[in-house]
């Protein structure tokens, strides 16, 4: 599987590239969520109570099946990128080496003090991550994916996101994550925290084994958009009714897609623009301590590489 592929900040348009990964994220989205469907029966247990501190959101309108929920990742459903957390377990895994530790723990220390997605940064570690996984079989992956969102990723859920889409669940609305993140690692926090499935970076796989290739590009800036248009599509959404979260403006065109955006923990030019706009804003970084939510683990399904997650240490000692 592939991991971030970053685009400028500079807004663009879509391109074939950019459709066709939407499109195959759709497609992959909508498999994913057939198997999580199956798993919920199973789930030994709920999904964490909502932050008391958050408001109930006067949004979604219950039992509006033409609505649905798309949820950015990282910065928005969970505290720092998930390729980064999923790098840290590989690492402990001995996929990859200590210098390779420190360039990502660098990358992840950036993404964590700035709160901007960095280009240079995230083209970085999908040619990096693309390289690890190569030659890897999606079977190894799988489990191994599973042990890491234990591991480091579960404890760094914000419980106010959490909230927000669980009312939309709870409204009878589906709910997805849309990220850059493989498909496959965002489908397992997907699952994890009781949501529909993801929307994700498909990697190129041949005989269960992956080629370190990508089908399309990265699923990031205007090919997010391209995905929940299609899913959308085949879903059969009215996007005017539809929400989207996120907290970087690199997802504009996602969140000028529906009628319900939401900015969450958002980035500066985010919040300008959103305030501009009207949109709805929430911010979670007050410092409370993200609740661990969600399932046991049941069926795997794949990680990627990225950074570590003790960044600060690293740039402590690098001032």
């Amino acid at each position: 599987m592939a991991a971030l592929g970053w685009l400028t900040p500079r807004r663009r348009s879509a391109t074939a590239r950019s459709v066709l990964a939407g499109e195959a994220a759709a497609e992959a989205a909508r498999k994913s969520s057939l198997e999580i469907e199956e798993l919920e029966a199973a789930r030994a247990a709920g999904p964490g109570a909502p932050d008391e501190t958050t408001p109930e959101p006067d949004f979604p309108v219950h039992g509006d099946t033409e609505a649905a929920a798309f949820f950015d990742l990282d910065n928005t459903v969970m505290q720092g990128a998930a390729i980064f957390h999923f790098g840290r377990g590989l690492y402990k895994r001995r996929f990859f080496e200590r210098q390779e530790l420190a360039r990502f723990a660098w990358q992840q220390a950036w993404f964590r003090l700035a709160g901007v997605e960095d280009p240079e940064h995230m083209q970085d570690a999908r040619e990096s991550a693309l390289s690890i996984v190569k030659g890897h079989k999606v079977s190894e992956l799988m489990t191994i994916g599973e042990e890491i969102y234990d591991e480091y990723m579960a404890e760094r859920i914000w419980p106010g996101t959490r909230a927000l889409a669980q009312a939309h669940l709870d409204a009878g609305q589906k709910v997805w994550l849309v990220t850059a993140a493989p498909v496959e690692t965002a489908t397992i926090i997907a699952r994890r925290l009781g949501l529909t499935g993801a929307l994700g970076t498909v990697a190129e796989s041949h005989d269960g084994v992956y080629t370190g290739r990508l089908v399309g590009e990265p699923l990031h800036g205007p090919a997010k958009a391209e995905a929940v248009r299609a899913l959308s599509a085949a879903e059969g959404l009215d996007l005017t009714r539809c929400a989207a979260y996120s907290d970087s403006h690199n997802d504009i065109p996602m969140l000028s897609l529906v009628g319900h955006p939401y900015a969450i923990n958002p980035d500066a030019k985010l919040r300008k623009y959103a305030r501009e706009r009207e949109w709805r804003l929430r911010d979670y970084r007050t410092g409370r301590k993200a609740a661990k939510v969600g399932i046991p683990a049941a069926v795997g399904v794949g990680a990627l590489a990225g950074g570590t997650a003790a960044a600060l240490a690293l740039h402590r000692r690098r001032r």
